[in-house]
């Protein structure tokens, strides 16, 4: 009996990240690709399509207790990401919703139509104490959809309202749109930006995170952070054996060349189901080094492909971390950035304004 033909892998989705919609970690069901025999070619697949779904939150300021985080309050307006970032630590979040971390998350968007609203509410709170808001930690808050729904530059003027400091990070250029608020924030102390940058080649760009801001656009949104006198930070984020990581002090001196003022970096995490995702997107992109690849994660992750614990998360351990630790911070020093993209913004500022029908002091 001839042996039975390997069963085809699905044709990529073209601009996306991810190469298919692997089970989520909560699913009672599972599927797998069959071949029915039938000719088709990829230019015949219908385009995967955005949906943009509005959802009702029932808060808005989530707050950190990760001793390795350096900050104590983000808003995430969006869930889910466009950006299609296949690395992105957040895409394991999809699996709360019942949806695949793969194509799902960068197809399937939500959004938090009361955003502006619950944020309100929690500014005005009589015990509320006022402490920088980080925008777009786990998802982008300058994603695509943010040209067109505008929550985040909503978000953003309220906080300038009410004079609270807000600190930014992202790798999407639509940041530029909002220059004129960012300034007023910045003339007051009140915002901090830093810019995720991954790589200087496009062409690995285009396969890596398909949809986010070019490495140029990206360097153009440091320039601009810079004109504003802000002294803007910028994240090598992830740092990818074998893929990314001779880049290193390429892209160090091409951000502090842009006005960058500090700079960080983070290994590559690969919590839960993500490890499926960039398992794949390794086999189909670098199929002659994948193993590779993967051998050296795990060499600085303990034998593992990913280990979460505090303080080493972020870098983790064994020679080739150190070996990465080590021209990073060479790199850095040479280039005049320092380590630390926490600025100290005023929180003294912070105000109420009034609003019709409060009630006014009798003193």
């Amino acid at each position: 009996m001839s042996a039975q033909a390997p069963i085809p892998r699905p044709p990529l989705a073209r601009g996306r990240g991810s190469t298919g919609n692997p089970d989520h970690r909560f699913t009672r069901t599972s599927s797998e690709i069959a071949d029915d025999g039938w000719p088709r070619e990829i230019d015949d697949l219908p385009p995967v399509q955005t949906t943009v779904t509005e959802e009702t939150a029932r808060s808005i300021i989530s707050r950190n207790q990760s001793p390795d985080v350096p900050f104590e309050q983000s808003i995430n307006p969006y869930r889910g990401c466009e950006h299609g970032c296949v690395y992105c630590f957040a895409r394991p979040s999809h699996s709360y919703l019942y949806l695949s971390p793969g194509l799902d998350f960068e197809t399937k968007l939500f959004f938090k139509r009361n955003a502006l609203e619950l944020l309100e509410a929690e500014l005005r709170r009589p015990n509320y104490q006022p402490k920088p808001i980080v925008l777009g930690i786990n998802t982008d808050a300058y994603q695509p959809i943010e040209r067109k729904l505008g929550i985040t530059r909503q978000l953003l003027e309220l906080l300038l309202e009410y004079r609270h400091p807000v600190s930014i990070l992202t790798k999407g250029i639509t940041i530029l749109r909002d220059l004129d608020v960012l300034g007023e924030l910045a003339d007051r102390n009140l915002l901090s930006v830093s810019v995720s940058l991954t790589t200087l080649d496009n062409e690995l760009k285009r396969t890596l995170e398909p949809r986010t801001a070019s490495p140029a656009g990206r360097l153009k949104v440091l320039r601009a952070m810079a004109e504003l006198g802000l002294k803007p930070g910028v994240l090598i984020a992830p740092v990818i054996p074998q893929i990314n990581d001779r880049e290193i002090e390429a892209m160090l001196e091409a951000a502090a060349d842009a006005g960058a003022g500090s700079a960080g970096y983070v290994l590559l995490r690969l919590p839960h189901e993500l490890k499926t995702v960039f398992r794949d997107w390794l086999t189909q992109h670098y199929p002659d080094r994948a193993k590779h690849v993967m051998s050296l994660v795990r060499q600085m992750r303990g034998g593992k492909d990913y280990d979460s614990a505090f303080g080493t998360r972020m870098s983790g351990t064994g020679p080739f971390a150190t070996l990465i630790r080590n021209r990073f911070r060479r790199a850095q020093r040479r280039l005049g950035l320092t380590g630390d993209d926490r600025v100290e913004l005023d929180a003294t500022r912070f105000r109420c304004p009034t609003r019709s029908g409060d009630q006014l002091s009798l003193l």
